[in-house]
């Protein structure tokens, strides 16, 4: 049989296929043969066989062992049965169509034969090494991220296909492990560098979701990535933070970003924890590069949420948009800053009647108690408690100006402000007309009369009032504040007045007057003529009365652009917020002194950073231990300048 098998089989005029066949056939006759001779001495194995042991011996065995020795064994034999598999291998890995139970049937040879792993698996893996790490190597170059992570999805999905068709089990692990090296491990990086940042600002789910599965497998992988993820929050939010002509929209972009990220995270990373903090970290890191700015832009962002005239937001959708702003609020370390600003207007809705919903207004102030604690919000609670006791207060004046005997035609309404809980406002003395004066005259008498020993200070320019104002159209109503009051009221005594005029009568501060001449007489409501016409309010302006003034509203709101925040109001309120942070690290060293007595430099400004709760340079926080030792807090020691002792 042997040298029937090679002189028919090892001829140069058969092809490897032709070869395959011829063998497989051979095979497949050889295991017939062998079953029909283990049928013919059944009957002698059940007989006498049984009674004489030491002749016993197992056909199918014998038969195999015949096989591998004769004809397996051959090393012609061996390597073209060999050669000819791996070439159908590699031919239907090239797309085309193959014999795969032919395959199937001459590895199953090999492993019944028991030389499976010797004869094919070892060549089988370097072939398989060498075709993927040429084929990696060359994609990479040529294709675009998202269409080789298929391809690769695509070559696994093949490889395991082929293991349940025609390849030995034993061969599933090195053979996975192998293509996932060739076409994923060495290309890690230069595929991240090469298209994660295009997958993430196109938001390309499907694709990362796929990357990070594959790179799930590989060594290195998810680590590589997460390194990468985070290098391009970081990059991609620290463009939204530190480009101050996006300041406009720096709270939604972030807002919207973080969305963005949270949907990958969840979408695409199977909410792994570790991406997740890396997420955060990054936010962390570049939301704080450009200090103060997001903090004061959040408040602001609030400011415009909670603001009566939102018409964008349902009570449920405000409740969401603020827990999303409390999640980027969480990242900032100079809440101080944002304190600050929030209270300022949050001082302005509430006095000027611009909160949309007191509901909104107290979700909002308990979300920051539990984030910040009930001291960052101490201050934001006392000026609820102000307004509700002005309104107990008011009613109580009302019952007071009733008994009075001669009670005024002007309906006074007064908000009594906690000097400590409201931002400061700057004091501006302005003329009154008689009739104001002495209606608050009356209101000063009837409030210290119930409590005595407190000081009231009017501000005027937080003041606003309903005029009522006659035009040839006819009764309107007019909503303005109180320096615009001041203004209009002149119109009862003349004509015609010059700027200087009106400045001299009302006593109004230059800027702020131009400002409000401006709304009254260039703005959507002129209610007064300017002459000559213009956008600006320039010295020699005269100003007169619109009696053709016309609007469809029967109660028109004038805009109070006093109210608007100035360059010179942002850059007070963080000056404001700079002074507290010294008064905070005063306290803080003092407090510490107390109660170590004695401490060196560096664990004094170590002991420092865990206390305060903003950020603080090391500079600002010598100059501030040199102040107090120059005010006789602390000392430094005589022999080691490098400590200080407490002075009691």
């Amino acid at each position: 049989i042997k040298q029937f098998f090679l002189n028919m089989e090892l001829t140069e005029s058969l092809d490897n296929l032709s070869f395959l066949k011829r063998m497989n056939r051979c095979w497949q006759d050889h295991c017939r043969q062998t079953i029909m001779i283990r049928s013919i001495f059944l009957f002698l194995d059940r007989t006498y066989v049984l009674q004489n042991s030491l002749v016993a011996f197992d056909k199918v065995d014998t038969g195999l062992e015949l096989f591998r020795t004769h004809i397996v064994s051959d090393s012609a034999v061996q390597k073209r049965t060999v050669d000819g598999i791996l070439e159908q291998i590699e031919l239907e890995r090239n797309g085309e169509t193959v014999d795969r139970s032919l395959i199937r049937s001459l590895l199953g040879m090999l492993s019944d034969l028991q030389v499976y792993k010797d004869s094919f698996e070892e060549r089988f893996l370097v072939e398989t090494n060498r075709l993927y790490a040429a084929e990696g190597q060359r994609l990479t170059q040529e294709r675009d991220v998202p269409e080789y992570l298929h391809h690769v999805a695509h070559r696994l999905e093949e490889e395991n296909d082929r293991i349940m068709s025609y390849l030995d089990q034993s061969t599933q692990k090195p053979l996975i492990s192998c293509v996932e090296k060739q076409l994923l491990g060495e290309h890690i990086t230069a595929m991240l560098q090469k298209g994660l940042r295009i997958l993430l600002d196109e938001n390309r789910v499907a694709e990362l979701a796929l990357l990070y599965q594959l790179f799930s497998k590989v060594k290195g992988g998810l680590p590589t990535l997460l390194q990468f993820w985070r290098d391009y929050i970081k990059s991609f939010g620290g463009e939204i933070v530190c480009t101050p002509e996006k300041d406009k929209d720096m709270v939604q972009d972030l807002l919207d970003f973080k969305d963005k990220m949270d949907n990958v995270a969840q979408s695409c990373f199977t909410r792994s924890e570790g991406f997740i903090n890396a997420m955060k970290e990054a936010f962390e890191t570049f939301i704080n590069k450009r200090p103060n700015k997001p903090a004061e832009l959040i408040a602001k962002y609030v400011d415009s949420k909670l603001r009566a005239g939102n018409k964008e937001a349902t009570e449920e959708e405000l409740e969401r948009i603020l827990d999303k702003i409390m999640i980027i609020f969480r990242f900032i370390h100079g809440k101080d800053v944002f304190e600050a600003f929030y209270k300022k207007d949050l001082a302005k809705r509430l006095l000027v009647g611009k909160s949309a919903s007191v509901d909104a207004e107290k979700s909002m102030l308990s979300k920051l108690k539990h984030e910040c604690g009930a001291a960052f919000t101490s201050k934001l609670e006392g000026m609820f408690k102000d307004m509700e006791l002005s309104k107990d207060i008011m009613i109580q004046f009302k019952q007071y100006i009733q008994n009075q005997s001669e009670p005024s035609n002007i309906e006074l309404t007064v908000n009594i402000l906690t000097m400590g809980y409201w931002p400061s406002y700057i004091p501006m003395e302005v003329h009154l007309p008689p009739e104001m004066v002495k209606l608050q005259e009356v209101f000063k008498l009837f409030y210290l009369g119930k409590h005595s020993g407190r000081k009231l200070q009017w501000q005027p320019t937080l003041g606003h009032a309903v005029l009522k104002a006659e035009f040839k159209e006819g009764k309107k109503e007019l909503q303005v504040s109180l320096f615009q009051t001041l203004v209009l009221l002149m119109f009862n005594e003349g004509e015609e007045f010059s700027m200087e005029e009106i400045r001299a009568a009302t006593g109004i501060e230059e800027e702020e007057l131009r400002r409000t001449l401006q709304s009254l007489a260039c703005g959507k409501a002129r209610v007064l003529n300017k002459n000559p016409r213009g956008k600006d309010v320039e010295d020699g302006d005269r100003f007169n009365f619109n009696n053709d003034f016309k609007h469809k509203l029967f109660r028109i709101k004038i805009n109070q652009i006093q109210m608007k925040e100035t360059v010179e109001e942002q850059v007070s309120t963080t000056e404001r917020v700079f002074q507290d942070r010294q008064y905070q690290i005063d306290a803080a060293v003092v407090r510490i002194m107390k109660m170590r007595k004695t401490l060196s430099h560096n664990l004094l400004v170590s002991e420092l950073y865990n206390q305060l709760k903003f950020p603080v340079k090391p500079g600002d926080l010598k100059k501030r231990i040199e102040s107090l030792i120059d005010r006789d807090y602390m000392e430094r020691d005589k022999e080691t300048p490098n400590q200080y002792h407490y002075v009691a």
